[in-house]
């Protein structure tokens, strides 16, 4: 069992979200029971996340994708009623970061999609150097797109249940990958300029296909929510136990 206030000052300790200006806010969202005892961990703050941690009898929620971001409509209403209603009736905690759990150069999502993929990597572009460059684990060489799409297939394909999207620059083998989890399609050009060979990320947009084609480096979109799965869990399983908490985590679907 830890306070509310112990476990945030612990995410904030490791996640330094000072240091991001992001699109909304990270920390505490939704602040429930001031004792806490277990903890689940997600991808996003949907109603079906919360009704699972409802039913896992956890007493704070975290997540990557909170329930506030800059601009929208601030009216509680429809869906956002409905998922504050859950949170606040059953005293859950919810604690949300973005950017700095996409940044966190250990258990991050960019840290942790480069372990599942086998590739070794650092921050090293785009805003924030957000995007990680690197090369495969073991030295080796991919021998063209198609083999490094097989392989992203292959690792993520049987827990997101989806397949890649594929623009090939070229056929030709490819050291030099690039990857930013998520919705980070213009972070593109940026892994182009540091010497990518390829770029994973999480979704594509109408002009990458042509920056792919026209600058000869491949582009695979492998799904947002696919490639962010794994930050949010494992900066819960590191917080967790020295706080004496039980954690779990819950996956909810999402072919985005």
């Amino acid at each position: 069992m830890t306070s509310r206030e112990t476990l945030l000052q612990s995410f904030d300790a490791l996640l330094q979200p000072e240091r991001f200006k992001d699109y909304g806010p990270n920390g505490l969202q939704v602040e429930g029971k001031p004792l806490i005892r277990k903890i689940v961990s997600g991808v996003t703050a949907s109603r079906a996340l919360i009704e699972a941690a409802i039913a896992a009898q956890a007493d704070a929620i975290f997540v990557h994708h909170g329930l506030f971001w800059r601009g929208q409509d601030g009216r509680v209403t429809g869906w956002m009623k409905e998922r504050l209603r859950l949170l606040l009736a059953h005293d859950i905690n919810l604690y949300a970061y973005h950017l700095p759990l996409d940044a966190h150069p250990e258990l991050g999502n960019n840290a942790q999609l480069g372990v599942r993929l086998g590739l070794r990597g650092h921050a090293a572009f785009g805003e924030g150097l957000l995007g990680w460059l690197g090369e495969r684990a073991d030295g080796g060489v991919y021998a063209d797109a198609r083999a490094l799409a097989d392989h992203v297939a292959l690792c993520l394909g049987p827990v997101s249940g989806r397949g890649v999207t594929l623009v090939d620059g070229g056929r030709r083998p490819l050291r030099q990958i690039a990857w930013c989890t998520g919705g980070a399609q213009g972070y593109f050009e940026a892994a182009i300029a540091a010497g990518a060979d390829a770029y994973i990320t999480g979704e594509i947009s109408e002009p990458q296909a042509h920056y792919a084609r026209e600058c000869g480096v491949a582009y695979l979109a492998c799904g947002h929510h696919a490639t962010e799965r794994y930050g949010a869990p494992a900066v819960a399983a590191h917080v967790a136990p020295p706080l004496g908490l039980a954690h779990e985590f819950i996956d909810i679907d999402n072919p985005a």
